[in-house]
């Protein structure tokens, strides 16, 4: 009997390898969930990527964050994260300064303006997650962490191992 990824793409062979039906069911479900987080940040005026932001530099507070060390932050890769950040600016939603500490670097931070919005997303948000993932229990929900972070976790070892070697 098909899997019901192999159903959903109407694929007529099975897969190779249970390992790409596994992979392939992971893209599909972010995929999935991150077409739901984005249609509901449009009713806020804001992208996934500004949300994770302006969540980045909430918990930033008082000091701020670097360009770079948002990036590090960031849940997915943003490969110009200064015309994020500059878009994000004009709308008033953070506050850039040059470092007294380090003239080369300028600090990001939060506008009053940034921490209102992000503040007023927190409940609807956190109920919006919980329709997301109403179909599993906490023993689930642990489970599903536990197993995804062991997959990161392998990936970045064996991706730290592939830089000592080169």
């Amino acid at each position: 009997m098909p899997g019901k990824l192999q159903a959903e793409l109407k694929q007529t062979r099975p897969f190779a390898r249970i390992e790409e039906e596994a992979i392939l069911n992971v893209m599909r479900t972010a995929e999935v969930i991150e077409g739901v987080l984005s249609d509901f940040l449009k009713g806020f005026d804001l992208s996934p990527v500004q949300y994770n932001v302006l969540r980045i530099l909430r918990g930033a507070e008082p000091a701020g964050a670097t360009c770079s060390q948002i990036g590090e932050r960031l849940l997915t890769r943003d490969p110009d994260i200064t015309r994020l950040l500059d878009r994000m600016e004009s709308r008033g939603w953070i506050v850039r300064e040059r470092s007294k500490e380090d003239r080369r670097a300028v600090i990001t931070r939060i506008s009053d303006t940034g921490m209102q919005l992000v503040n007023r997303i927190d409940q609807p948000i956190e109920a919006m997650n919980q329709v997301v993932m109403r179909g599993l229990c906490h023993d689930d929900l642990d489970a599903l962490i536990t197993t995804l972070e062991q997959v990161r976790e392998a990936f970045e070892s064996d991706e730290a191992e592939e830089r000592k070697t080169k």
